[in-house]
């Protein structure tokens, strides 16, 4: 899958079903967030950074493996 340079937002990654199961997969609780909706105009690289300080760098690099593999 594009990226985009990171710039995809999570809005296109969600639409994209490859992409949707990827976080199905590997981070599961994201997709039930109350805010999901409204992150649907962050794009992938403000979520990455905002992810650090959160998310372990392995569970980051596995999410984006699989998301350029969708």
């Amino acid at each position: 899958m594009d990226l985009k340079q990171n710039r995809i937002t999570v809005g296109e990654l969600l639409d994209h079903p490859g992409a949707r199961a990827v976080f199905e997969a590997k981070l599961p609780m994201a997709l039930r967030h109350p805010l999901l909706g409204a992150a649907r105009t962050v794009t992938l690289e403000q979520l990455l950074s905002f992810a650090k300080a959160y998310v372990p760098q392995k569970k980051i690099d596995e999410i984006m493996e699989g998301l350029r593999r969708a």
